[in-house]
């Protein structure tokens, strides 16, 4: 192994390295109990701290009365606490907005595990240290043991006292200092009967509850533990960020090492007594060789002695190596590990040789290492017939039927060879029957093929042939050098053969993961993600495979390959409790071990997705090591796919969302402006004929009751368009189909906006014999008179407006023509959008005198008649634009 990988710095303690560039630096002060003197000795260093010229700011410091610790706060600078307004009482708490904006280099912070009152922006004291901390703020801190959450059981246990206030032990770990502040639990009851704890009547119920001399010891002995944990992992964190090679025996590290041998669950329970007695962490590590596959009672071995480990409350890990030793003492020098336990089998003299040679090596290797040897008597007669048993079996016969073929073929071509010329080595033609016996067979087949080809070339080949006898003493040592030869290429060629096998499995299911992958990506809905992920797991594992999501607070199947109506209630539970507590349950695990099914979680971060099950018969062997390595990275990326398509769909509803509210918006925009300017011309038109109805003449009236009259209809034609926009968009527009005239609703739109002071001119040039049309009288005018309106609304006064018509064997196409400036190119292509208010081509848009509902209107009103819209410019020399309403025609007497 090259130099630079064994002293590469661990990536994960660098990236802790790097998450704390900016933050402040937290220190605790540890304590047993309260009384010890956390706080005293907290102002006692900041004194010092002080005293050399750094920037330290009380933020809240409690004494309790104790005068000692009050002397000490002279001298500092202490923030004002905050005034919070509780059930009708005036509470003060630490004022971390003052704390913020004074920004000092070193704040004290006393009680770590204080509650906020109700009310402040934390609800936990933790909370805000953690918010000083992000602002680049150094805080120190005062903690009891017994307020940790992880030990609140244990401290209950001793005490028989629930502490209500606890801190998580993550934020425990953040700590970059933790000093422990050490008390004789003799001195800690004598200066409690002093009063230099808690007052006289508080003392004395104290120390029949709570400070009674066994509690203290168990306290003070948990502070010290956990205190010696804290320092050992920021040790190892060090070491692996500077990449500093262990071990450092400042604390005990154990590790248990696996192989596929019946010794290895006496070796992780060993591992664990050995942890538990030093109470140690500890780590179960099996090395696995490139190219070399496991076979499948080796993998149950080593698997089951994971899942033992597991259990036992052991670290696990999987490395990778084609030296074992070295392997194991670079991961236990990296993990800084004190003490290795290795397992050794008790055998024959060849197996005793060639068993001792990994814990032989290891304790070579290292000096600094303790190696526990576990040993075991060899396997009972018993085992080794069941052995020899599964071996035969696994030995097929007719391998090595194809090994004696294959050096008989060898023998005749030998002959063949001699007959024709003569050869001074036929043992290259032996030993090519060797390799194909070897490639094609395995190891011992391509053995066998060995052996036979020895005593074949010497029968056949070596004088005096046709006997075993040899009689040139070079012959024998050629012969033997053949048959070693020959041995040792089979077993080579055999464990090619067996490293192409294992790469082929690893490619085909690279390449299924990656079809897999590829799949998912282009599904977008989550059925569509579970029909895919249940049939490829089904393909990839060779079983039953379910998918259940989470719908109503319950989880229901989503899809089955092959197909099932429901699970079992036994099933259920165990999906159920997969799908909560994050963990596989079913088959061969420790939740409803009995059932039929494996279940594995889906999840993304603290995010539950669903559950996957995989089918288990009755007597079918359970999932090895690379299957579940498998199932969980399916798994992971059906989770991922259905995280995406939850990701898509709040996208689509966020979009939707804006959208709605953009348009809301438009049209309160419009909708104001457009009604505002009619109704103060009502306004003022019904004023002036209260205030001044009898002074005006009749004339004057009638043109004051004219403005109200036109405006009020200009009203009633916007509130009829939303509410065709409206029934056009729920899908509700009710057609009411008769026979109508177009020339007479054209010659109608053409007179209302002359009457209501159009200054274009309006030509109706509908021929006489125009078909008349079956549609919503109502409807149709309305579409119309919208086209003609917007004709009006966006060209000069000179312009000329035409109506006409264009009559077609299945359709009758009216057109409104004007001659104005035309539409811009860009703007063409949304004009029947809504809200779509454009400007004339080279002009100025309307000034908001428009909705911009008109043209989308009529689309939805002649599209739902079955008919088309359209719209071109420029149609003419000036520009002008052609609107086109195709409406389909019907014979008459239909």
């Amino acid at each position: 192994m090259a130099e630079s990988d064994r002293l590469r710095a661990s990536p994960d303690a660098l990236l802790s390295f790097a998450n704390k560039e900016g933050r402040g630096r937290l220190k605790i002060f540890l304590g047993a109990a309260p009384g010890v003197g956390k706080t005293y000795a907290m102002l006692s260093a900041a004194r010092s701290e002080l005293a050399g010229g750094r920037d330290v700011v009380i933020g809240l410091a409690e004494t309790h009365g104790r005068l000692e610790t009050e002397q000490l706060l002279n001298g500092f600078e202490v923030l004002p606490r905050k005034p919070i307004v509780y059930r009708n009482q005036v509470m003060r708490e630490f004022d971390i907005d003052a704390a913020l904006a004074r920004r000092p280099a070193l704040l004290l912070v006393d009680e770590y595990a204080h509650t906020n009152i109700p009310g402040s922006r934390h609800p936990k004291r933790w909370q805000d240290i953690d918010e000083l901390l992000l602002a680049g703020i150094d805080v120190w801190t005062t903690l009891n043991i017994q307020h940790l959450e992880s030990l609140n059981d244990v401290v209950q246990k001793i005490t028989k006292v629930r502490v209500r206030e606890t801190v998580p032990d993550k934020a425990f770990d953040k700590a970059d200092e933790v000093i422990l502040v050490d008390f004789p639990p003799d001195e800690l009851l004598k200066r409690l009967a002093e009063g230099k704890v808690y007052v006289q009547d508080t003392a004395a119920r104290a120390v029949e509850h709570f400070f009674k001399p066994q509690n203290l010891t168990a306290l003070r002995e948990l502070a010290l533990r956990r205190a010696a944990e804290r320092v050992d992992a920021a040790l190892v964190e060090r070491m692996q960020a500077h990449a500093i090679e262990g071990p450092w025996a400042a604390g005990e590290r154990i590790l248990a090492c696996i192989g596929p041998d019946p010794v290895s669950p006496m070796v992780v329970r060993t591992a664990k007594r050995l942890a538990s007695l030093m109470d140690a962490p500890w780590i179960a590590v099996t090395v696995e060789r490139p190219g070399i596959a496991l076979g499948d009672a080796a993998r149950r071995q080593v698997d089951a002695a994971i899942k033992l480990a597991e259990s036992l409350g052991a670290e696990t890990q999987t490395l990778t190596g084609t030296d074992i030793p070295e392997e194991l003492l670079r991961f236990a020098k990296f993990e800084n590990v004190t003490q290795i336990v290795i397992g050794h089998s008790r055998g024959g003299v060849l197996s005793e040789w060639l068993r001792r040679s990994l814990p032989y090596e290891l304790v070579r290797r290292t000096q600094d290492i303790e190696i526990h040897l576990v040993t075991r008597q060899g396997e009972t007669t018993e085992a080794m017939e069941d052995k020899s048993a599964r071996r035969r079996w696994s030995l097929r016969p007719a391998q090595f039927a194809y090994a004696t073929l294959a050096v008989s073929v060898a023998l005749a071509v030998g002959e063949v060879l001699v007959q024709l010329t003569p050869v001074p080595n036929l043992s290259i033609v032996f030993l090519m029957a060797v390799l194909f016996s070897a490639i094609n067979f395995g190891i011992w087949p391509a053995i066998y093929a060995s052996v036979l080809a020895f005593f074949v070339h010497n029968f056949f080949f070596i004088p005096p042939i046709y006997a075993f006898t040899i009689a040139e003493p070079y012959e024998l040592l050629a012969l033997v050098i053949f048959l070693l030869v020959a041995i040792v290429s089979s077993a080579m060629a055999g464990r090619v053969r067996e490293q192409a096998r294992v790469s082929a499995g690893r490619v085909r299911a690279m390449r299924r993961l990656y079809q897999f992958t590829r799949r998912l990506s282009g599904l977008a809905t989550p059925d569509g993600i579970a029909e895919g992920a249940v049939g490829e797991i089904h393909a990839s594992l060779a079983r039953p495979a379910i998918v259940l999501l989470p719908q109503n607070e319950d989880l229901v199947l989503a899809a089955a390959w092959p197909p099932e109506d429901q699970l079992d209630p036994a099933s259920a539970m165990a999906a159920r409790w997969a799908h909560t507590h994050a963990e596989p349950a079913g088959a061969d695990t420790g939740t409803l071990p009995t059932i039929a099914w494996y279940f594995v979680p889906l999840r993304m971060g603290d995010k539950a997705l669903g559950v996957i099950g995989v089918a288990k018969e009755k007597d079918e062997a359970p999932l090895d090591s690379e299957t579940l390595a498998l199932l969980d990275t399916l798994a992971g990326q059906a989770a991922a796919a259905f995280e995406r398509a939850a990701l898509s769909s709040e996208m689509v509803n966020a979009k939707t969302a804006t959208e709605t509210e953009r348009v809301r918006n438009t049209l309160l925009a419009s909708i104001s402006h457009d009604f505002r300017t009619p109704l103060s011309s009502i306004l003022g038109a019904a004023t002036g004929l209260i205030n001044y109805g009898d002074k005006l003449d009749a004339p004057a009236k009638a043109d004051l009751l004219g403005q109200i009259k036109d405006e009020a209809e200009g009203l009633d034609e916007m509130v009829k368009n939303l509410l065709a926009i409206t029934r056009i968009d729920a899908g509700a527009l009710e057609l009411r189909r008769d026979w109508i005239d177009l020339r007479e609703i054209a010659d109608r739109i053409a007179g209302a906006a002359r009457r209501r002071g159009a200054s274009q001119a309006i030509r109706v040039a509908l021929p006489n014999d125009l078909p008349m049309v079956r549609a919503d009288a109502t409807l149709i005018e309305q579409a119309i008179g919208n086209v003609v309106a917007n004709a009006i609304q966006h060209t000069p006064p000179e312009t000329r407006i035409v109506i006409d018509a264009n009559v077609r064997e299945s359709r009758v196409v009216l057109r409104v023509t004007d001659d104005g400036p035309g539409i811009d190119p860009d703007m063409l292509s949304k004009i029947f959008d809504r809200f779509a208010v454009g400007a004339p081509k080279g002009g100025t848009r309307d000034g908001g005198e428009s909705t911009g509902l008109g043209l989308a209107i009529a689309k939805g009103i002649v599209e739902a008649h079955g008919g088309s819209i359209a719209a071109e410019s420029p149609v003419n020399d000036r520009g002008g634009v052609r609107f086109s309403l195709a409406f389909p025609r019907e014979d008459v007497t239909s």
